[in-house]
């Protein structure tokens, strides 16, 4: 009987044995660790870290409003332990150091009544300890526009160091600011708050170079000071106004020609910009026309007319910070054909066609000469001497030219009356015999 419940016996002691550790078990899905801290922070300022027990999203978090029963476990070497409290569920450490560097705290969290247990929750943070200040600069400005750091020209900028000191370690300490704003401008002041104006746009980085001084006893050396510096700076993209467009380009042109106009943007880019062709000059509705991007203050578009008649450019552009329009009137005259175009074409063939006229004309009144010098000789041999046709037959083989090409039979009729004695030239010659 009893080798029998020995084995029952020594379940129940070995399930007696487990019911501490049950709670964490079901704990250990339930919450999260999460892990503040005020760094990153100067060698020699006080840095606290905060660890706090929430529940996850599948589980609830019921605990007791005065006795803990949750412990805290920290590993922060070598950062040195100047401080710690400890609640029901979330624990702060205060630690220091004065040697700079990236330096892991851990943390896991058990049950209190057993601290050997699985733990419930951990987690891990890195703290940033820097030989120089911590601060940050802020840029603000009345106008506020859509784009990160974009501000506008001509308008009061504030510009202000923030010190990051949660401990209060500089609370005795005093300040020198020297600002370099990027446009060759500087300043130094004992203020951490600058007014500023840029006049021109474009992109700037201001620079700010911090000093802090202050009294501090040390041992063996006495009192001394101390100090410590830090190098600021901050991206700006000032941008102006759109305050108009400047229009270049032809105001009369013909039909069918290709019209090129350039638009000067009085505005900082990137823009959007919309133009279309109207009878009027009335303003772009939202959805009138396709907008296109430009990224310089310059752009140029080109049309051509198809139709006559008087037209206007509607042109809207817009930035960031302000739109603006633009009109440019046209008067589109039908193509006309233009005399100087042809002149050239028809004086060649002009004077080419009277120099064909004049050598024809010169080469068929040298034939006819030859046959009628021909046909005096050959045929009147009676004649002691063969004399020559008159000067105005001359004349009228050469000015008459073209009036004998059409006309051969008053040519001949001409011949025959200036050369009496010859033959007729449809007859055949007569032969004589000694």
């Amino acid at each position: 009987m009893a080798p029998a419940l020995w084995p029952r016996v020594s379940l129940i002691l070995w399930l007696g044995c487990l019911l501490p550790l049950a709670p964490a078990v079901v704990a250990a899905d339930l919450y999260e660790l999460h892990l503040t801290s005020d760094s990153p922070a100067t060698t020699g300022a006080e840095v606290t870290i905060t660890a706090r027990l929430v529940a996850s999203d599948n589980g609830s978090l019921a605990l007791p409003a005065r006795t803990p029963v949750y412990h805290f476990h920290w590993i922060h070497a070598p950062l040195l332990l100047t401080g710690k409290t400890e609640e029901a569920s979330n624990s702060t450490i205060r630690t220091v150091t004065h040697v700079p560097g990236d330096f892991p705290v851990s943390v896991w969290v058990t049950a209190s009544r057993c601290r050997m247990c699985r733990p419930v929750a951990r987690s891990l943070l890195v703290l940033s300890i820097t030989e120089s200040l911590v601060g940050n600069l802020v840029v603000t400005q009345n106008a506020t526009l859509p784009w990160p750091s974009s501000y506008l020209t001509k308008t009061v900028l504030k510009v202000a160091f923030q010190l990051h000191d949660p401990s209060s370690f500089f609370k005795t300490a005093s300040f020198l600011y020297s600002w370099d704003f990027g446009d060759s401008a500087q300043l130094v002041t004992e203020d951490s708050i600058v007014y500023y104006n840029y006049s021109i746009m474009g992109t700037f980085t201001v620079k700010l170079k911090v000093v802090a001084e202050w009294e501090q006893t040390t041992l063996g050396a006495g009192k001394g000071v101390a100090q410590k510096t830090g190098d600021f700076s901050t991206s700006l993209k000032l941008q102006e106004i759109l305050r108009g467009i400047q229009v270049l380009g032809p105001t009369q042109i013909q039909t069918f020609q290709k019209m090129t106009m350039t638009l000067n943007f009085l505005g900082s880019p990137p823009l959007t910009v919309c133009w279309r062709l109207k009878p009027e000059c009335l303003p772009l509705e939202e959805r009138e026309c396709h907008p296109v991007s430009v990224a310089s203050a310059t752009y140029n578009m080109s049309h051509i007319f198809k139709d006559p008649g008087d037209f206007c450019f509607s042109i809207r552009a817009e930035n960031v910070i302000s739109k603006t329009h633009q009109y440019h009137r046209i008067q589109v005259f039908p193509t006309s054909i233009q005399p100087a175009v042809f002149a050239f074409p028809c004086a060649t063939l002009i004077t080419m066609m009277l120099a064909f006229i004049m050598y024809m004309t010169l080469r068929n009144a040298a034939h006819q000469k030859d046959m009628v010098e021909v046909a005096d000789f050959d045929f009147s041999p009676m004649s002691d001497k063969n004399p020559e046709p008159p000067s105005g037959a001359k004349c009228c083989q050469v000015c008459c030219g073209p009036f004998l090409l059409e006309a051969p039979s008053e040519y001949l009729e001409v011949v025959r009356e200036n050369h009496g004695l010859l033959p007729p030239l449809y007859k055949s010659a007569k032969t004589y015999t000694v």
